[in-house]
């Protein structure tokens, strides 16, 4: 039997789960530690200003290192660090494999032969090979060929803020870009790719820019004309799916029958890579816009309800205008942290004290229980960035619960965004701070076993292989579930002021008691955001297929598609997924609103008129239910015990 205990919406705060936010300032305490010992063991130095392979840093003048030759040299005039062999590269140790050394100047221009560089090192007074060997004997030494750069020497400039001298043609890092993308084997389809991108970065940054403004639009008529929403949203998608399937067997057929006589070899290449491309393309949409067909045509009954539901939550929009911003603060607040936990990994790369290696050169590592701390690192980039979307979805749902539980909302507070705010900081950060970490102990095994399966791939037998993708997709589950329990218990906390567990508890035995009435409305709630995410991503896909396939320069366009496509749907997440919260929060409140309430004197509902419309229909639908014994009456009934009591 459930809890007895009754639902007091925005009565007395109390402080939650104390004893988390302690730890989790413990903990943060311990990554500013990390950070601090990093820069006092002098890795900001060596990160920023670079050290050659003696242990020298550029720019300053140095301390000489016991048993290392070359080391306490006076670098004050020679700021840069310049690689031998810049191109060779450790794809293992992540490391470059080469001497490194400091010079005063980066070549801008290839040097062809050594004279070349003989002639840069007295021209510009930065001499490119070892510090043992003279300039003048750059020409004359037998040694020069070992203790000088690899010829050709590529053109470089120094990377701002951080003086290493970078080989400005990209195609020096060809090896490491196939290594990364493994499933290229013609080095050939790998620089056609990477010159398609650079040869249409201009549409790309375009069409990224109308992803955003097609989100922002969405937004807005989401907010202003949400009872029409879902139908507008219904017919684009299949107009769109339609439209776009047959966009692409047209360009198929066109090009397929375009002539190829006159036609150089290498654009007879990049043709027949469209071409396969465009096919893949057609055979693909046109599945999904079966499977789009078939499951609106299961759903199509359930529309009404969504409507009622949406329009409520577009009303909240209208009451909480703010709520459109908050992915940006969200997104800010990330971009800060992951900079600083990148600039404090960065750092941590470079720390530790001087130790030869094998081949004499100096580097600088961690010993003892120290050198783990890079684990800790990890762990606090998962927790960190989960805490913060955590405080995302409790905001959130303070937000929407004030304005849910407010009977008139002529009395909202003048900014509930920031009274949510205000109630998070003050009593429930470590609710937040709990939540956050459950989903971490499920995210850092999942990226273990993902780091694992990485590692072995082509070595483990079929058994281990499926093994580990099936508890890769176990964890990717649970995680899911995870985080909409987390989001429900978040906004049972908004509601009663009560700490993880018992708020977690308290929103399951709602959400199992409505089981199916909720899951009804939850999913075609969040389908209809799911189709507005697919509205944009076929708007910007269908553009980009328009604007890439009559570009003057005939270039493989597969690459910069799936990069436009990607960052439309990266953005129609970050806003659409703040009205899925609005409305799953919506769902809870109408849960509660409904067990305790029938509408009586003294148990008045303090939902929408919309949403009371909506349970006076389902009531009649369930009497003509018995009368006439329909079907589908049972996905109508309300979700009121108390009201069936009544």
């Amino acid at each position: 039997m459930s809890s007895k205990r009754e639902w007091k919406p925005l009565e007395d705060r109390s402080c939650t789960d104390i004893p988390w936010l302690l730890l989790f300032i413990l903990f943060c305490i311990g990554m500013g530690f990390i950070c601090g010992f990093s820069v006092a063991t002098g890795a900001a130095a060596r990160l920023v200003s670079g050290y050659d392979s003696y242990g020298n840093i550029c720019g300053q003048k140095n301390a000489k290192l016991e048993a290392v030759p070359n080391s306490g040299m006076d670098h004050t005039h020679r700021k840069y660090v310049f690689f031998l062999d810049p191109c060779n590269l450790d794809l293992i140790n992540r490391k470059i494999k080469s001497v490194a050394l400091c010079v005063a100047a980066c070549p801008r221009q290839e040097l062809k032969t050594l004279s070349d560089v003989q002639k840069f090192a007295e021209t510009n007074g930065s001499a490119l090979c070892t510090y043992d060997l003279k300039p003048s004997e750059y020409t004359t030494s037998s040694k020069a060929s070992a203790l000088c750069p690899k010829l050709p020497v590529p053109a470089s400039a120094p990377i701002p803020f951080f003086h290493r001298c970078a080989p400005v043609n990209i195609s020096c890092y060809a090896k490491f870009a196939e290594a990364l993308i493994t499933f290229v084997s013609d080095n050939s389809v790998l620089h056609r790719l990477i010159s398609g991108v650079m040869t249409s970065k201009e549409i790309i940054l375009g069409l990224c820019l109308l992803s955003l403004v097609l989100s922002m639009i969405l937004m807005v008529i989401i907010r202003y004309i949400s009872r029409v929403l879902v139908w507008i949203v219904t017919i684009l998608v299949i107009l769109g799916s339609l439209g776009g399937t047959g966009v692409l067997w047209w360009l198929y057929a066109k090009q397929r029958r375009s002539p190829k006589e006159a036609v150089l070899p290498e654009q007879l290449q990049i043709a027949e890579d469209n071409l396969r491309a465009l096919l893949i393309y057609a055979v693909s949409a046109t599945v999904f816009t079966v499977i789009l067909f078939l499951i609106m045509l299961v759903m199509r009954k359930r529309v009404a309800l969504t409507i009622a539901l949406f329009h409520v939550a577009g009303k909240v929009f209208i009451h909480l205008p703010l709520l459109v911003f908050q992915p940006f603060w969200t997104f800010f607040a990330l971009v800060l942290f992951w900079v600083y936990w990148i600039m404090t990994l960065l750092f941590l790369g470079t720390t530790g004290s001087a130790v030869q290696n094998d081949q004499g050169f100096v580097e600088f590592r961690v010993s003892g229980p120290l050198q783990y701390m890079w684990w800790y690192h990890v762990v606090g980039l998962i927790w960190i960035s989960e805490f913060i979307l955590a405080c995302q979805q409790m905001t959130v749902a303070g937000a929407v619960v004030t304005y849910y539980f407010t009977r008139d909302k002529r009395n909202l507070p003048f900014t509930p965004i920031l009274a949510s705010v205000n109630r998070l900081i003050r009593y429930h950060l470590g609710t937040v701070a709990k939540g956050s970490f459950i989903i971490t102990l499920v995210k850092i095994p999942r990226m273990i076993l993902m780091y694992i399966h990485s590692q072995l791939k082509g070595k483990e037998n079929a058994c281990a292989r499926c093994v580990l993708k099936s508890c890769i997709c176990c964890l990717w589950c649970l995680e899911k579930c995870l985080n909409y329990l987390n989001q429900n218990a978040y906004t049972a906390t908004a509601i009663n002021s009560t700490n993880f567990c018992t708020s977690a508890k308290d929103a399951f035995v709602i959400l199992v008691e409505n089981a199916l009435r909720v899951a009804a409305i939850n999913t075609v709630g969040d389908f209809m955001l799911f189709l507005g995410k697919v509205l944009i991503v076929c708007s910007t896909g269908l553009a980009g297929i328009m604007l890439l396939n009559y570009q003057q320069d005939y270039t493989v366009w597969v690459l910069p598609l799936i990069i436009v496509c990607l960052f439309a749907f990266l953005v129609a997440h970050c806003f659409l997924s703040i009205y899925e919260m609005v409305v799953d929060v919506l769902f809870l409140c109408f849960a509660i609103d409904t067990k305790y309430n029938d509408g009586s004197p003294g148990r008045e509902f303090y939902m929408d008129k919309v949403l009371m419309e909506f349970v006076e229909n389902s009531r009649k639908a369930m009497k003509e239910a018995g009368k006439g014994g329909v079907a589908d009456a049972r996905e109508l009934k309300p979700m009121a015990s108390g009201a069936s009591s009544a």
